[in-house]
């Protein structure tokens, strides 16, 4: 096989109170991306439709993650990528890691599959660190893995795929305004108190098992960001009219998607989901902001090969 066409989905980070360690998968918005074996080595981006990005591969998250990859693999080819960028650059909803994930899965697949999808987030996350200047796993990993996964632990890394409920589904409002996740870590404290840490342990506790077990109230009781929403929030317009919004409407909870301006909550249900977004909406419309709004259920496959 020499070419590959792939589905690179968008993923939801910290999910509230797994700031850097926990992410889900979405499937209702992605990019699509085509490696293409090439007798020359090295790693070409030969178009980008839909964003203005650097073609350098050097200069490229899915540039990055794929020199990375060959570095290490050192196949006796090189590879060409076409991509079409449909999640906007800082939308808050993985855009670097659907890139940089599509680009090591493909091309690990091309070569046979020389390596499992968990070993290829390292890799992956070479491409988040050239688009935050952090090398974080919770969008990468669930974009390879799909589903919910977690971060144990960066060094050694050690990544964990979490059980997803059938009947949970997420709702995303992404307001049409860009907020660089450099720029939204810069707000970020570096010191916490061992009060809140012990209430964010707690919430992140709690979500795993209500995960595991399927029990909605539990997850949604859970949905709680004691240390980075407080903060980050500011940046987001409406932020706390969007999330109450998206509750009353009979959302479980939700948060900051990712480092923002996008805001997420989770439902049981589709059509739960998707009062939530008319709520969301409804909101949004008031700050004359334009604004795009996902419903999707929990993507527990991550990429797809569309051919």
């Amino acid at each position: 096989m020499n070419e590959i066409t792939l589905f690179c989905p968008a993923t939801i980070a910290n999910v509230s109170c797994g700031f850097d360690v926990l992410g889900l998968c979405l499937d209702s918005v992605g990019d699509t991306m085509t490696i293409t074996k090439t007798p020359e080595k090295g790693i070409k981006i030969t178009s980008i439709i839909g964003a203005n990005l650097p073609l350098e591969a050097e200069k490229n998250v899915a540039g990055v993650a794929a020199l990375a990859l060959i570095e290490a693999l050192k196949p006796d080819c090189g590879f060409s990528i076409s991509i079409q960028k449909n999640i906007k650059a800082g939308s808050g909803i993985g855009s670097s890691a659907a890139s940089a994930t599509g680009a090591v899965f493909g091309i690990n697949y091309l070569l046979g599959s020389p390596l499992s999808d968990k070993e290829l987030v390292q890799y992956a996350m070479q491409g988040e660190k050239l688009a935050s200047g952090t090398a974080h796993a919770d969008n990468v990993a669930p974009a390879l893995l799909g589903g919910f996964t977690l971060v144990r632990s960066y060094d050694p890394l050690d990544i964990i795929a979490i059980k997803s409920p059938s009947k949970l589904y997420a709702t995303v409002i992404h307001p049409q305004i860009e907020l660089k996740t450099k720029d939204a870590r810069s707000v970020l404290k570096e010191n916490i108190s061992l009060k809140k840490a012990t209430i964010q342990c707690g919430n992140l506790g709690g979500l795993i098992s209500g995960l595991y077990t399927e029990d909605y109230d539990l997850i949604g009781r859970s949905l709680h960001d004691e240390l980075v929403e407080p903060v980050r929030s500011i940046l987001i317009p409406k932020f706390d009219e969007l999330k109450a919004g998206a509750v009353t409407a009979g959302a479980l909870g939700g948060g900051i998607s990712g480092s923002g301006p996008s805001v997420f909550a989770l439902s049981k249900g589709e059509a739960t989901a998707k009062k939530a977004g008319q709520a969301m909406a409804n909101i949004m419309k008031e700050t004359g902001i334009p604004f795009e709004v996902h419903v999707s259920p929990i993507n527990v496959s991550g990429i797809k090969i569309l051919s």
